[in-house]
């Protein structure tokens, strides 16, 4: 043990001016280190040997740290080391496990920015994007923005749903589900082992009412089998590009998306085939549409726009809007939307024809059966879907024809 100094008094620390290591006493080994001019600082150390390896442990800055102050911290060093412990190891270990989890705390804004920007790739397009930023900037970062991921409970995910359960069910759902994923991610980069708190199933179940208790959901109005044809003789009177696309849709059975992109390339008047690629379908994959004589025949009535690729121009150029095939339907006072024409295609197949469900579902690009059934069914059922759409245009003919 080293030997112990003459205490110095605060008054002659104060004073202590001079560079060098000067011993203060009452702690052996305890020093305070004055450096040359022009800095002048003055620094506690205590000076120690753990094991057989000497050691200078840095207790602070004077004035900042008081003298009494640096003898009680040398005096918790010292004991420190006298039960077997390496003052700076520790430190050293403290520091890192600070860092480690300094590196695990985000908050819930951050988690979600790096989630949408590593998944968005994955995305099928902009939209879904912008869903996700738009949900979670209005309900939840409002409320849980702020908050570390790892400190976000049950209460605080009910924060951001209790207020929009029962007036925006759907919308309050889908937020739900992007908390969790949000938090799961963030969790598994953490390596922080918890249940989630915006999980549903036997957690927020108990809190919230059921979606079915408190929204009844909302099909696409569609006109019955029966007014159909009727409808589509109506329409082909009208005038104006948007009403050629809804025709095409009813023609196609597609989505209006699909069709409202639709170019020039994607048509092979040759085979009769639309192939729509895969990243405007909601399956992924491109999917071959075949094309009825009445389908043909309307595109062949379309002439080119200023040489754009673009089947179905807006009055000013460009792709038209899903409100513009609306409004179409609003113009001819019809109780339908133009998605629903789909749901009146597949009311058709199963009430008019024989065909396999699997031949209906496919002419709408739904999934068939799981995915190792998926793997097996090599092709896409072409060729009975090409009788099937030229029976449905058939129909749409033969039944206005009647409806006259």
């Amino acid at each position: 043990m080293p030997k112990v100094a003459k205490p110095l008094t605060a008054l002659e620390v104060r004073r202590m001016a001079t560079p060098g290591l000067h011993a203060v006493g009452t702690v052996p080994g305890l020093c305070l280190r004055v450096s040359p001019p022009p800095s002048s600082a003055r620094t506690w150390t205590l000076r120690v040997v753990v094991g057989e390896k000497r050691r200078d442990l840095g207790l602070g800055g004077y004035p900042g740290v008081t003298l009494a102050e640096a003898i009680e911290l040398a005096r918790q060093k010292r004991q420190t080391v006298g039960q077997g412990k390496d003052p700076v190891a520790e430190r050293r270990v403290a520091k890192s496990a600070l860092r480690a989890s300094q590196q695990k705390q985000i908050t819930f804004r951050k988690a979600a920015e790096a989630y949408i920007a590593a998944h968005e790739a994955g995305w099928k397009n902009a939209k879904h994007t912008w869903q996700w930023t738009s949900s979670l900037e209005l309900y939840a970062f409002p409320k849980i923005g702020q908050l570390d991921v790892g400190d976000i409970g049950m209460a605080h995910v009910l924060e951001v749903l209790d207020p929009i359960w029962r007036t925006k069910t759907e919308t309050a759902s889908r937020v739900r589900g992007r908390i969790e994923l949000i938090l799961a991610w963030a969790d598994k980069r953490a390596e922080r082992e918890r249940l989630n708190p915006a999980r549903w199933r036997g957690h927020l179940d108990t809190q919230l009412p059921a979606r079915s208790k408190v929204s009844k959901p909302k099909h696409h109005a569609a006109l019955p089998v029966s007014q159909v044809a009727r409808f589509m003789t109506s329409l082909r009177a009208q005038e104006g590009s948007a009403a050629r696309t809804l025709e095409f849709v009813i023609l196609t059975a597609a989505r209006s998306g699909e069709v409202r992109f639709a170019t020039w390339p994607e048509i092979d008047f040759g085979s009769r085939t639309w192939t729509v690629p895969a990243e405007r379908m909601k399956s992924g994959r491109d999917h071959r549409v075949p094309l009825s004589p009445a389908a043909i025949s309307l595109l062949e009535s379309i002439s080119l726009v200023d040489d754009s690729e673009v089947i179905f121009q807006a009055p000013r150029g460009g792709v038209l809007s899903d409100m513009s095939l609306v409004a179409v339907c609003r113009r001819m006072a019809a109780k339908c939307v133009p998605h629903g024409f789909r749901s009146t295609f597949r009311d058709w197949c199963a009430e008019n024809t024989s065909v396999a469900r699997e031949v209906a579902e496919m002419a709408l690009a739904h999934a068939i059966g799981n995915e190792v059934e998926a793997a097996y069914r090599r092709g896409d059922l072409f060729e009975k879907r090409r009788r099937l759409m030229e029976d449905w245009s058939s129909f749409l003919k033969a039944g206005a024809s009647r409806s006259t």
